[in-house]
């Protein structure tokens, strides 16, 4: 019983959770207004789009740990150097991928237009952020760790 209260009293866990969870909540709502209605859990889990979720929840996690560990901790310095990667990552790697995606599934439309049977439903192609939505999923998760910190008192 005492794991699960420290699970839910770990502020470092909690700001990296709600900068994950914040950033998909405002994607949702962003959707509502999208006129292609999807599914909603479909949304909540997705990649991809704005805020970048990925950025908002490593940030969360940096940013968590350096108030709560120190800028000169070990631990600041693993999360600081995921952030870089994470969100290098999701506005290069993954960016390119869902571009190559749009390509291909443009291309297997064409090659099947004949018989749609044979066109499956396509590669995914909203798998990376801009830089845009990298930073403002960033920003996000700073401001969810400061927030966080003064919820569970931890400053």
């Amino acid at each position: 019983m005492e794991y699960i209260k420290d699970l839910v009293n770990n502020y470092v866990m909690a700001s990296a959770f709600f900068g994950w969870f914040g950033a998909q909540l405002i994607k949702l709502i962003i959707e509502l207004f999208n006129k292609e209605r999807k599914s909603l859990l479909k949304i909540l889990f997705s990649t991809g789009g704005m805020p970048s979720s990925h950025s908002s929840a490593v940030c969360a996690l940096c940013i968590s740990c350096a108030i709560q560990e120190g800028l000169g901790s070990p631990l600041f310095a693993i999360t600081f150097v995921l952030a870089g990667i994470v969100m290098i990552d999701a506005s290069g790697v993954r960016y390119e991928t869902g571009k190559q995606a749009r390509i291909i599934n443009q291309i297997t439309k064409k090659l099947f237009s004949d018989n749609a049977d044979e066109v499956n439903s396509g590669l995914k192609e909203l798998v990376g952020h801009t830089p845009f939505q990298v930073v403002m999923g960033a920003a996000l998760g700073i401001l969810t760790a400061v927030v966080m910190a003064f919820v569970m008192r931890v400053i």
